[in-house]
């Protein structure tokens, strides 16, 4: 068996920022969010998730975020991956339409934050489930890229 070396640690990172991203975003909606309604007052409600989606939006810009950059920028280099080859058919379009999704998902939950902020519950909500449902599709796009 081979050891874990350099790129199996920037790929662990890689991985595990993006699971405690699609994880929380999971955890806030299937389980916290839904126990926050059915248990607090109206007024508690609406302090504790505005609470927890600012911490989830710290959190992303100061740890998520930069991790995910950084460590696939440096899986890209590794690979070789130049603007060029985001153009190939396989891994270069496959890695273009994640980082085309990832794109759009990001902007959704940035927009979510300044659409709750701003008291438009509506759209907050559908840019909370787009930026979910995108995440989920990063995910989906990730899994067809080898790890080599």
């Amino acid at each position: 068996m081979d050891t874990v070396g350099l790129w199996s640690l920037v790929r662990f990172a890689h991985v595990a920022g993006a699971a405690l991203w699609v994880g929380g975003q999971l955890a806030l909606t299937l389980v916290i969010l839904p126990l926050a309604r059915r248990l607090l007052t109206p007024e508690a409600k609406d302090r504790f998730t505005a609470a927890a989606g600012r911490r989830f939006g710290l959190l992303t810009g100061a740890v998520f975020l930069p991790v995910q950059l950084g460590t696939g920028w440096a899986i890209a280099w590794h690979k070789g991956v130049t603007w060029a080859s985001l153009a190939d058919p396989g891994y270069g379009r496959t890695l273009a339409a994640k980082l085309a999704l990832f794109t759009a998902v990001m902007l959704a939950a940035a927009g979510h934050g300044v659409a709750y902020s701003r008291g438009r519950p509506d759209l907050a909500r559908i840019l909370a489930v787009g930026s979910l449902v995108g995440s989920l599709g990063v995910v989906l796009l990730a899994t067809a890229l080898p790890a080599t």
